[in-house]
């Protein structure tokens, strides 16, 4: 890894992070900034996992007083993640390089669509209605979004909050509290399966774990500056142009 290498990682760190504070899809930058460097894709895709994760743990934290009123019966549904996580990682393990990198353009395409109908995708607010979970087919949904989630991981949010709106009750803010606390169970699965095997680029993970922290922090400031829109389709944009940078590759 070079140093320009590392100041490109560090910064694709930075933005990441300051896209999931704002809109979401940081993974679209992280993992796009090292195969660009030359990073094979499903190492590159391993270790967006491992750089993500502390976001993910520090989002359901904020979430702490909406989780305690439904924790126990969540439960359930963490045991379908974990198992759903555990099934998506090990194929993605049981994938080549080059059989991985022919499904990669096509999942762009899909997480990219998926992200940029997520406003569309949110659950419609029911207030007062307390948050029900453990429904066969909430269990089916999150099953198959943790499947995802563990294989890919970019849009996986989204897909989460749309199948948990369609299936759970609960407001949106208590929706959106599971779901964090259902992506910590997701990325923690993944990560435990991707280390056992060998596929996380450590150094450069290093270097991108501060750029995350530093850009969740300046989220904040963007946030109250930049519209949401204007990030969304920043984050579009780079899921197309990897998308058709995987397409021209073959």
């Amino acid at each position: 890894m070079t140093m320009l290498d590392a100041a490109l990682l560090f910064l694709a760190g930075f933005v990441s992070g300051a896209v999931n504070a704002v809109a979401g899809g940081g993974t679209f930058v992280t993992f796009g900034a090292m195969t660009l460097v030359g990073v094979p894709p499903i190492v590159a895709n391993a270790t967006s996992s491992v750089t993500q994760f502390p976001g993910y743990i520090t989002s359901t934290l904020a979430y702490l007083d909406d989780l305690r009123h439904f924790w126990r019966p969540a439960l359930l549904l963490c045991l379908i993640s974990a198992c759903g996580a555990l099934a998506g990682s090990l194929i993605l393990l049981a994938l080549s390089n080059p059989s991985f990198r022919a499904l990669v353009p096509w999942l762009l395409i899909a997480a990219t669509a998926l992200f940029a109908a997520g406003p569309w995708l949110k659950p419609a607010p029911k207030p007062g209605s307390e948050a029900r979970v453990g429904s066969f087919a909430g269990s089916l949904a999150q099953f198959v979004t943790s499947v995802y989630g563990g294989f890919f991981g970019a849009g996986m949010g989204v897909m989460m909050l749309a199948t948990l709106g369609l299936t759970q009750a609960g407001d949106y803010h208590r929706l959106n509290a599971l779901k964090n606390m259902l992506a910590v169970v997701i990325a923690a699965i993944a990560i435990l399966v991707f280390v056992s095997g060998g596929v996380v680029a450590w150094p450069q993970a290093i270097v991108m774990i501060p750029g995350g922290a530093l850009g969740g922090y300046a989220g904040v400031w963007i946030a109250k500056r930049v519209p949401q829109g204007v990030v969304r389709g920043f984050v579009v944009a780079v899921g197309l142009f990897l998308a058709f940078y995987y397409f021209a590759k073959g």
